[in-house]
C-alpha cells in the first residue's frame, strides 16, 4: 500500500511523494527525484534527521543513539533513511529544496469562476487537468501569476482540490494588478499560471482544542482546514472567530454556517470593528476571546490576518498570561500595482 508524504522544506516549498509501506522515506524520496541530505543510509550517521509533524510510521530498531537518541524520538525525530510510513505523513525537512535538488511544482490552469462577493473580496476558482495532481496541506498557499506580465501574488487556497478545481478569496485592492485584472478583465476560460505549494501555516494533526483567528480574506486557509476536517472528522471542539472592518466585508457566512451543520462541537463567530457596524457583533477579534477557548494553554491557536492584527492578538494572549500549546501564525499584506 502507497501513502502520501508531504516533505515541508525550511525555504517554505512543499512537495508530495508517494511511498510504499516496504520503502523507506529517504528512498522513496530519492526515486521520486528528491535528494533529502543522506549518507549512510544504516541509521548511524544522523544526516537524514527529520521532524514527523504528523502520520504514522515505523522506525524499527536498526539505528544507534547517537544519530537518534529516545528522547529526539519521543518528541517525533526520525531518520528517514529508516522511517517507513504506516500512514499519510507530513515530514519537516531541516534543509532547503534546492540543497535536496527539487523546488516549487508549476502549474497551468484556467478560470473557471470569478465572482465579486463584496466591494471587498473576489472569489476565484481556476481548473485544469494538471490540478488534479496538485496535493498541498490546508492552509498553504501558492503564487498566482497575473495574466499579461511576469508578477506573481501569494493567495492561500480556499477550498481542498476537487477534480482538478481549486479555490481562493481576493481582496480587491483599488489599483492592485491582480483586483485590476479579476474585476476588469478576466473571463472564464483565461488562463492563469500557479507555483506551490507553500508555507509552513497549515492543519496540523489535532491532538486539542482549536482556536481559528481570520481577518479579512484571511478567512480562506481556514475554509480550506474546515473542509479537512470535515471530511476526516474531529474528536475535539473548533471554534473561529472572523474579523473584519466594516460590514460588507463580511463574505462566506453561509458557508460556515454549513461546516458548523457538518463538523460537531464547530463553532464560529464573526465580528466588524466599525462602530457603525449593523451587525450583532462589534470590535476586534480579541474582545470575542473567551477564556474557555483558550483552555488554560490547552489549545492550538492558528492566527491568519494582517500584520497589526496577528501583532494585536499575540500581545493579547500575552497579557493574558497562557502560552497556548501551539501557536501558529500567517501575516499578510495586499499589494498594489
Amino acid at each position: 500500500m502507497n501513502f502520501q508524504i508531504a516533505l515541508n522544506f525550511e525555504d517554505g516549498v512543499t512537495r508530495f511523494i508517494e511511498a510504499g509501506g516496504h520503502e523507506t522515506v529517504a528512498d522513496a524520496a530519492y526515486r521520486q527525484g528528491i535528494n533529502i541530505p543522506l549518507d549512510c543510509r544504516d541509521g548511524a550517521c544522523g544526516t537524514c534527521k527529520c521532524f514527523a509533524e504528523a502520520g504514522r510510521y515505523d522506525m524499527g530498531d536498526n539505528f544507534i543513539e547517537d544519530a537518534l537518541s529516545a528522547d529526539e524520538l519521543a518528541q517525533g525525530y526520525v531518520l528517514t533513511c529508516q522511517m517507513r510510513a504506516e500512514s499519510d505523513c507530513v515530514v519537516r525537512v531541516p534543509a532547503g529544496s534546492q540543497v535536496c535538488k527539487t523546488e516549487q511544482a508549476n502549474f497551468q490552469a484556467s478560470i473557471s469562476t470569478v465572482r465579486q462577493l463584496s466591494e471587498s473580496t473576489i472569489a476565484l476558482s481556476i481548473k485544469g487537468e494538471a490540478l488534479s495532481k496538485l496535493a498541498f496541506l490546508p492552509g498553504q498557499y501558492v503564487n498566482l501569476q497575473v495574466p499579461g506580465s511576469e508578477q506573481t501574488r501569494a493567495y492561500s487556497f480556499s477550498s481542498l482540490q476537487k477534480n482538478g478545481e481549486v479555490s481562493f478569496l481576493i481582496r480587491n485592492v483599488p489599483g492592485g494588478l491582480m483586483s485590476s485584472f479579476l474585476t476588469g478583465l478576466a473571463k472564464a476560460g483565461d488562463s492563469m499560471n500557479l507555483a506551490g505549494p507553500l508555507g509552513s501555516f497549515y492543519l496540523r494533526e489535532i491532538k486539542r482544542p482549536l482556536l481559528l483567528l481570520a481577518g479579512g480574506t484571511g478567512l480562506a486557509p481556514f475554509t480550506a482546514m474546515l473542509e479537512k476536517i470535515a471530511e476526516q472528522g474531529c474528536d475535539h471542539p473548533v471554534h473561529l472567530i472572523y474579523g473584519v472592518t466594516n460590514d460588507f466585508d463580511l463574505v462566506e457566512l453561509d458557508r460556515l454556517e454549513a461546516f458548523a451543520a457538518r463538523i460537531p462541537d464547530f463553532s464560529f463567530g464573526a465580528c466588524v470593528a466599525n462602530p457603525l457596524s449593523a451587525h450583532p457583533l462589534k470590535g476586534y477579534v480579541t474582545q470575542h476571546i473567551e477564556p474557555r477557548h483558550l483552555n488554560e494553554g490547552d489549545v492550538d491557536v492558528y492566527l491568519c490576518g494582517p500584520p497589526p492584527m496577528v501583532e494585536a492578538v499575540s500581545h493579547y494572549i500575552r497579557e493574558q498570561g497562557i502560552t497556548p500549546a501551539n501557536f501558529y501564525y500567517e501575516k499578510f499584506a495586499a499589494a498594489a500595482a
